[in-house]
């Protein structure tokens, strides 16, 4: 029986809450470091690409979209303009033999100036060519993605992403080198395991294992006296770790370090109507608020509205309820 045709990453569909992110993207090398909102604005250029991704085309999106919460489009152009210098090395399978191939994130662009305008971009022709014939990729949940406060954080979550539901294997061993860069970390930053280990790869442990659906675990692994290694270790929470995650996505980002620690209060139950497994939000409802807030992040108004409404009855309409809330925020939160 002939051996059936393999999954292609292109075959598979984002949704309101989650994006699809090739395999070869997540493990790739900077050679230049970027930013945690330089990566958040690649996810979510290639998010809005995506039903085009491997196409010769130009792609388009507003810049209220990339710009989130943050009151300037300044920082998208410095991102956009680092995207476009960043060169990558990504290891890829040319021939039946692995290769490294080294390609630019971005390709050219054209940004409006107006406040309320548009980026056109392309993708390049050796990135197009890589995610077209990618067959693993990472599903990230969108909310996990902006939630999480540093590159190093959103970089293990999109290794484990991509990891998670490998059939035979809940571990992979990395060289202490491959790991750093894979990361990020800039040459000559963190040259020891102690200051990689207490500036990156704790924290981002900490508040992946806080915040998605999988524990993570990095063993150090000695030759001699030397770190020269890491095994990453990595398996799916249970379903009371599970809403515990959910409940902290939910709550305000104020004072999540402290929960994380332990050093504050466990958050109360959310109701039944605010669950992220129960009723959610109508994607229509996610497009209303986008068009009557340009400029706001809304997954970011929206999780201010589930901690506000944690303590409060049920409501009869948690949509219309929303929306209220987003205007009250608006009104009190100008850009």
């Amino acid at each position: 029986m002939a051996q059936g045709k393999a999954y292609r990453t292109v075959e598979a569909r984002p949704n309101a809450q989650s994006l699809i992110k090739p395999g070869e993207l997540v493990d790739l090398v900077e050679v230049t470091p970027l930013t945690l909102a330089d990566r958040r604005i690649f996810n979510q250029l290639l998010e809005n690409a995506w039903d085009a991704i491997d196409k010769p085309v130009t792609h388009v999106i507003a810049k209220a979209d990339l710009r989130g919460s943050h009151n300037s489009n300044d920082r998208v152009g410095e991102s956009i303009e680092r995207l476009m210098a960043s060169i990558v090395k990504i290891r890829v399978i040319r021939e039946g033999e692995e290769a490294i191939e080294r390609v630019q994130l971005l390709g050219g662009n054209i940004e409006t100036t107006r406040r309320d305008g548009l980026l056109e971009y392309e993708i390049p022709q050796r990135l197009r060519r890589i995610i077209k014939d990618s067959t693993v990729f990472a599903r990230l949940q969108r909310e996990v993605m902006f939630a999480l406060s540093s590159k190093y954080a959103l970089t293990l979550y999109e290794m484990v992403q991509k990891r998670g539901n490998l059939r035979y294997r809940s571990s992979e061993k990395f060289s202490l080198d491959d790991l750093r860069g894979v990361l990020g970390v800039a040459k000559g930053k963190l040259t020891s395991w102690s200051n990689l280990k207490l500036r990156a790869i704790d924290p981002a442990i900490a508040e992946v294992n806080a915040l998605s659906d999988y524990v993570v675990a990095i063993d150090p692994i000695k030759t001699g006296r030397r770190v020269t290694h890491v095994e990453l270790r990595w398996w799916k929470k249970d379903a009371g770790s599970t809403a515990e995650a959910e409940r902290e996505l939910g709550a305000s980002k104020v004072g999540r370090k402290a929960r994380m620690e332990g050093r504050a209060e466990t958050l109360k139950p959310r109701p039944d109507w605010l669950d992220r497994r129960g009723p959610a939000l109508r994607t229509e409802t996610y497009e209303t608020a986008k068009l009557r807030h340009p400029g706001y992040d809304v997954y970011f108004v929206e999780g201010e509205w589930r901690a506000w409404a944690a303590g409060k009855e049920p409501l009869r309409d948690p949509d219309k309820a929303f929306l209220a809330f987003f205007r009250s925020f608006a009104e009190k939160n100008p850009l």
